[in-house]
């Protein structure tokens, strides 16, 4: 009888090793799906074959699973503590699920064991730090992947900007300051400083900040486009328009200006010129409900009434398509 139980174990255990192998060639053939419904199945019949906990999370983290992939990552992590990849998928998983000061140790680890081996892996570590409030740790992180010294203005300017994206709009302005503080020549510290202003309405603030931009870097198309937008705020319609003519010869793939560009035009009551500036706009980016909008008024002072109907239909649908639902 013993004899009968060693013999179906040792048939049992290749037989797993083999659906190991095979559940790992499907997720390496991109069989994501496949391969987790094979190691499900042996995690029925082999739960505690080597590496399974391992390839499970990482067949759940390729599919997106991470409430999945985070608690199989930590079981391969406590059969093996040295498992890199697997503490490296569940700090990302951790993350991606909202939990970043869960997040912050594992991905600490893993940029202590390889600090220069990923920006994307140094970004997270950053973003998360600035979702805890860490924000000298942040701006370490963002130093270092932009090789920058960290207590430099620079390392000021990019926190800014990391910030800014992830919403944290008053703590990037502080940013933004300290980083002009520290070097007022500092390539785009104005510009954004700039965009602060504008966003909150103090516009002569905001032309100061994007006419300093220009004297330091005038050939950054963005400063006209923004300074043009001030002055076009301040009726300032001539100088506005010189500017994003400037604008649009620098960069003419931004539709940006073009729009702002008929704003101006329509304004200066030349709906001919304006409609030329919008056609190239609505042809950029067709998708644009302000654009089409534009185009209306654009046709309508121009006696199309036809054109100027089917552009502010346009323009009214897809401004309801893009709306969020209320």
């Amino acid at each position: 009888m013993l004899g009968c139980v060693l013999a179906a174990a040792q048939v049992e255990a290749p037989s797993a090793s083999l659906d190991l192998t095979q559940a790992k060639q499907l997720l390496e053939q991109g069989k994501v799906s496949d391969a987790i419904d094979a190691l499900r199945q042996l995690q029925q019949t082999a739960p505690q074959i080597k590496g399974l906990q391992h390839l499970l999370g990482v067949a759940y983290y390729r599919q997106g699973d991470y409430v999945q992939a985070a608690p199989a990552l930590a079981r391969a992590i406590e059969q093996d503590p040295d498992d890199r990849e697997a503490v490296q998928l569940r700090g990302l998983s951790l993350f991606h699920l909202g939990n970043p000061a869960d997040a912050i140790p594992l991905l600490e680890k893993v940029h202590s064991w390889l600090p220069t081996s990923s920006v994307d892996a140094t970004y997270v570590l950053g973003v998360a730090y600035i979702q805890t409030k860490d924000y000298a740790n942040a701006r370490r992180a963002f130093a270092e992947m932009f090789a920058v010294p960290p207590d430099s203005a620079a390392s000021y300017l990019f926190l800014a900007r990391m910030l800014l994206r992830q919403g944290y709009d008053p703590i990037a302005e502080q940013n933004a300051l300290k980083a002009v503080a520290l070097d007022p020549r500092l390539p785009l510290a104005h510009f954004l400083l700039g965009e602060f202003d504008l966003y909150k309405s103090k516009v002569p603030e905001a032309i100061a900040e994007f006419e300093a931009e220009l004297k330091l870097n005038p050939a950054f198309a963005g400063s006209y486009d923004r300074l043009a937008d001030a002055y076009f705020r301040s009726s300032r319609f001539d100088d506005a328009q010189k500017l994003l003519q400037r604008s649009i010869v620098l960069d003419a793939n931004a539709t940006g200006p073009y729009i702002l560009m008929g704003k101006v035009l329509l304004k200066k009551e030349e709906p001919a010129q304006a409609l030329l500036y919008l056609q190239r706009a609505a042809k950029m980016d067709p998708s644009n409900f302000m654009t089409h909008h534009l185009l209306g008024q654009a046709y309508r002072a121009l006696n199309n009434n036809e054109a100027a109907e089917r552009e502010l239909k346009l323009a009214e649908k897809l401004q309801t398509a893009q709306s969020p639902l209320q």
